[in-house]
């Protein structure tokens, strides 16, 4: 008797609704916890105080909608640029793309200063994709100076961009005033406490349609990682494909940073675990890392701002002691994979 072999996409759906349900079950835990405390099920049911309401629908949810949208932003990006460069050490933070969107906020921040009307909305974001796609593109360069592309050269120049970055913040916030630095340190610390909801709508006009066209290139994705040759014969126009998914990694991340500051490691731990548990296929790890990316934050962000309450720990600081452990293990592991072969 012939088995019937189902295909293995049909099987992973059920991992997307696993994870589509502990997103809203995390959002709910989330909205319920903080310096007032909420019951959950009253949360559910709206069976809340004045007070209580104008708690959840001005700070808690705000805030919960923002992490959920910089957390997808942030590991969809890393994984549709994991994908494109064939490594899974290409993060936005790694490699300088973080770090130059900041500075091009904190140069809109100290030099530029505030602008009013519907073009002040969207600076601070405009500016942070204007730096990302900057690092972007030198990065690129760069990491093909021997005629293909290096990951050494990827990593290497990723270092020499952060320091730069970080010593132009460095200068900005010598310059800068007393507010001035106080907002720069959001910056580069890496917080969601300044969540409201036009700032969410900004930042979710950006961050969805980047994210909608990154998974749209999935597929190409998938047929670059036979080799730049064999995706060229089945018809990926590399150049391309390379441009559209830098620009869009470059606006997700940029209106993420702009609104959350340096947020580090999401886009590096979170494609790493969804291809260690449901494969390499693109068409199914982009929408996942979105998913989990978003619970991952979610649930960083609700610790940051219990964990020493009535102060609240930068975010960014979580993110960075889950990731660095992480990122070190990463090139052990792959250190200890080429030693075998």
């Amino acid at each position: 008797m012939k088995s019937v072999s189902v295909p293995r996409t049909i099987l992973k759906v059920p991992a997307l609704l696993l994870l589509a349900g502990l997103l809203a079950a995390t959002g709910l835990i989330a909205s319920a916890t903080g310096a007032v405390p909420l019951s959950v099920w009253d949360v559910v049911t709206g069976n809340l105080t004045d007070q209580q309401m104008s708690i959840l629908l001005s700070i808690r949810l705000p805030r919960v909608a923002l992490a959920m949208v910089v957390g997808a932003a942030l590991a969809v990006s890393g994984a549709a640029m994991q994908g494109l460069f064939r490594n899974p050490l290409a993060d936005p933070g790694l490699i300088g793309i973080s770090t130059s969107a900041a500075l091009a906020v904190a140069v809109t921040i100290v030099l530029v200063g505030p602008i009013g009307g519907v073009l002040g909305l969207y600076s601070l974001s405009v500016a942070a994709f204007v730096g990302a796609l900057f690092s972007c593109f030198v990065i690129f360069r760069l990491a093909k100076l021997s005629g293909r592309f290096s990951v050494t050269y990827m990593l290497l120049t990723g270092i020499a961009v952060n320091a730069l970055c970080a010593a132009g913040i460095g200068y900005l916030t010598f310059l800068s005033t007393d507010e001035q630095i106080r907002t720069l340190t959001f910056w580069t610390l890496g917080s969601l406490g300044g969540a409201l909801w036009p700032a969410v709508i900004v930042v979710g006009t950006i961050v969805f349609p980047a994210i909608f066209l990154l998974i749209r290139h999935a597929r190409e994705l998938n047929l670059l990682l036979l080799g730049e040759n064999e995706a060229a014969y089945l018809g990926v126009d590399e150049e391309r494909l390379k441009r559209r998914v830098i620009i869009c990694a470059a606006l997700a991340v940029g209106a993420s940073i702009s609104v959350s500051g340096i947020i580090g490691f999401i886009g590096l731990v979170v494609p790493h675990l969804i291809r260690l548990s449901l494969g390499p296929d693109h068409r199914l790890l982009m929408p996942a890392c979105g998913l989990l990316g978003a619970v991952l934050l979610l649930v960083a962000d609700t610790v940051a701002r219990t964990v020493v309450a009535p102060a609240e720990m930068p975010v960014g600081i979580l993110t960075s002691l889950i990731g660095g452990p992480f990122f070190l293990w990463l090139l052990v592991r792959q250190y200890a994979a080429r030693n075998v072969l």
